[in-house]
C-alpha cells in the first residue's frame, strides 16, 4: 500500500489512540507525522508485513515516551489539568473511531490515574477491542502479561462516569437553556439545570486568570459564571459545539477563541463543567489568518 494511502487509512484510528493516551491534540497529530516518518524510512529497507500492527507500536510507543517525558510538568502545572479539547459542529457525533464515551473530558481525567503501559493496554482492549494477542504485539509484552495488565486496569477504572439518562438533543437543549438563562441573568433556572453538588472545573495552565481549583456547589458556580459574563466585551460570541463527544460551548473574543466547556450530565441535569482558557491547549482551535 502506498503511504499516502495508508495514511489516509489508518490516520484515524492512529489518531484516536494518541489522543486518547496523551489527551493533547497537537501531541497527537505530531506523533502521527513522526510515526509515518519512520515507517516511510524503514519501508524502503525492508517489507513491513504487519502495516496496522506496526503503525500502532510506534505510535504507542511514542506516546508512552510522551507521557513519561511530561510528567515531571505535570507535577509543576498550575491549576487543574484538562486535555485539549475536540470540537465538532453542534450535531450527534457519528466518526467511526471517536466513540462519545471515551473522549469524554470525565473519561479522560480517569484515564490519568492509569500507568502509561495501564493505559495502553486498557485502551487497545476496551475501546478499540483488540485481542490479547495483537496488543501483545503493539506493546511487545506476553499476551497473559497483557491480559494481566487489563484486569488491573479496569478494577481502577471501576469509578468511570455515569451514562446520562437523557439523550443527545436533550442534553444539547439543556446547555442552550443554561447559556440563555445565564445570559439573561436568570439565577433560579440556572440553579435549575445544576445537580445542587455540581463541580466547576477550569484549566488556565497558569496563563489566563481563571479558578486554581474546582469550584463546588451550583450557587457557587452560578456567581462565578454571572462574574465571568459581566468582564466578557460586548464582541464575544458563544456557539453551540460538540466538546469531547458531548454538548458544550465555544466561547469566543473578536474571532479568538478564548474558552471552551464541555458538559457532563448525571441523571437528567448537569453535573460538571470543565474549562479549558490555556491558550496552548487551544491553539488548534485558532482561525489561521
Amino acid at each position: 500500500m502506498e503511504i499516502d494511502q495508508l495514511y489516509q487509512t489508518y490516520k484515524p484510528l492512529l489518531f484516536s489512540i494518541a489522543y486518547r493516551m496523551t489527551g493533547s491534540v497537537m501531541d497527537a497529530e505530531d506523533i502521527i507525522h513522526e510515526a509515518f516518518l519512520t515507517f516511510s524510512s524503514l519501508s524502503n529497507e525492508k517489507v513491513i508485513e504487519n502495516e496496522k500492527a506496526y503503525l500502532c507500536r510506534v505510535v504507542m510507543n511514542s506516546t508512552i515516551d510522551k507521557l513519561r517525558s511530561a510528567a515531571s510538568k505535570r507535577e509543576v502545572y498550575v491549576g487543574e489539568w484538562l486535555p485539549e479539547p475536540i470540537v465538532e459542529e453542534a450535531n450527534e457525533p457519528s466518526h467511526a473511531y471517536l466513540m462519545k464515551e471515551s473522549i469524554s473530558t470525565a473519561y479522560l481525567l480517569l484515564l490519568q490515574q492509569l500507568s502509561e503501559v495501564e493505559r495502553a493496554v486498557f485502551l487497545l482492549r476496551e475501546v478499540f477491542q483488540y485481542s490479547y494477542d495483537e496488543i501483545a504485539v503493539i506493546i511487545e509484552k506476553s499476551s497473559t502479561n497483557c491480559r494481566q495488565i487489563y484486569h488491573r486496569s479496569k478494577k481502577a477504572m471501576i469509578n468511570r462516569p455515569k451514562t446520562a439518562t437523557l439523550d443527545f438533543h436533550s442534553m444539547k437543549k439543556s446547555v442552550e437553556e443554561f447559556t440563555l438563562a445565564l445570559q439573561k441573568g436568570n439565577i433560579d433556572k440556572m440553579l435549575e439545570l445544576l445537580q445542587t453538588d455540581a463541580i466547576f472545573i477550569a484549566d488556565g495552565g497558569g496563563k489566563v486568570t481563571t479558578a486554581v481549583k474546582p469550584i463546588y456547589t451550583s450557587e457557587r458556580i452560578v456567581f462565578l459564571f454571572s462574574s465571568i459574563l459581566k468582564k466578557l466585551p460586548e464582541n464575544y460570541r458563544l456557539e453551540f459545539k460538540v466538546v469531547n463527544g458531548c454538548p458544550g460551548v465555544v466561547l469566543s473574543i473578536n474571532g479568538y477563541v478564548a474558552y471552551v466547556l464541555s458538559i457532563e450530565f448525571q441523571a437528567d441535569q448537569i453535573a460538571r463543567i470543565y474549562m479549558v482558557a490555556n491558550p496552548d491547549k487551544l491553539a488548534h482551535l485558532q482561525i489561521k489568518g
